[in-house]
């Protein structure tokens, strides 16, 4: 890359960042994504079984529907979670604005479960909760799919209300100001002025708490929960065979990759099309 003499060193970064944007070629999400599924498929490649490789493609066939109704359950408690953790995180957000006891509340809330290891949620909402309860004499079950919706339910809800809160943080004190001297309250500011301008700027990062949280589902099959994960390890125990086993990984990476990737990358057309404005 050739250099130019400039007047500032600011205006020698942003021309490196944008020939840097111009620079065509693998983002390191894709060359790393590309260096495993070639290392995956040498080892399928050279796999002891390797002379039945057409036989394990036509179990791996039979097991495709079951292992796509397995990552229907991962996406359907990403949703669930997602949905829970972004109602629950707004309320807790706008709580933390307060400066009285809720918004202390809040913030604890906030630490706690942003630092919180999901696999003891996880495990703490599987055995916490009964396996059924009963309502006016109808016994309903709690299947433990909800229990784990629940769980990565906390941390959602906690990265959603850090979120809402940094968003209404960026916007500039001078629209509050402006707005108070026309007389508005501080609750016609927040809703009528504000969150307008914070759903742009929130968008971006809720959809990568989404894609965290959508990875974070695999921890569903470590307490009986039949996703995706705990589906290609039924196959594998019942096929046992090695070229099998190492297909069915390799196809349970990349089905994760094919769906949180476009994610990722609506994400940061996101952050460029509407935060930066």
């Amino acid at each position: 890359m050739a250099y130019r003499p400039l007047d500032s060193a600011g205006s020698r970064i942003d021309v490196l960042r944008d020939e840097g944007a111009r620079a065509k070629g693998l983002t390191p999400g894709v060359a790393a994504a590309l260096g495993v599924l070639i290392a995956a498929a040498l080892l399928w490649v050279l796999s002891p079984d390797s002379g039945s490789h057409g036989d394990t493609l036509a179990r791996f066939v039979d097991w495709a529907p079951t292992l796509a109704h397995g990552f229907a359950l991962n996406v359907l408690i990403s949703v669930g979670a997602i949905a829970t953790g972004s109602v629950l995180g707004l309320l807790i957000g706008a709580l933390g604005l307060a400066a009285s006891w809720p918004g202390r509340l809040a913030r604890l809330w906030v630490q706690a479960f942003r630092n919180a290891p999901w696999l003891v949620l996880v495990y703490f909402t599987t055995y916490v909760f009964p396996f059924e309860f009963s309502v006016f004499g109808t016994t309903l079950p709690f299947p433990d799919w909800l229990k784990v919706t629940l769980a990565l339910a906390l941390p959602a809800s906690a990265n959603i209300a850090e979120v809402f809160r940094g968003a209404v943080a960026s916007i500039p004190t001078t629209q509050w100001e402006a707005a108070g001297s026309l007389a508005f309250s501080r609750g016609q500011i927040l809703l009528h002025i504000v969150l307008p301008q914070c759903v742009r700027r929130m968008l971006p990062p809720w959809m990568n708490v989404y894609a965290i949280i959508t990875m974070g589902t695999a921890l569903a099959s470590l307490v009986g929960v039949h996703d995706l994960i705990d589906t290609a390890q039924i196959a594998s125990s019942t096929v046992a065979r090695s070229s099998f086993t190492v297909l069915t990984y390799l196809a349970t990476m990349v089905i994760f990759f094919a769906y949180c990737y476009p994610i990722s990358l609506f994400t940061r057309w996101l952050e460029r099309r509407f935060v930066d404005v």
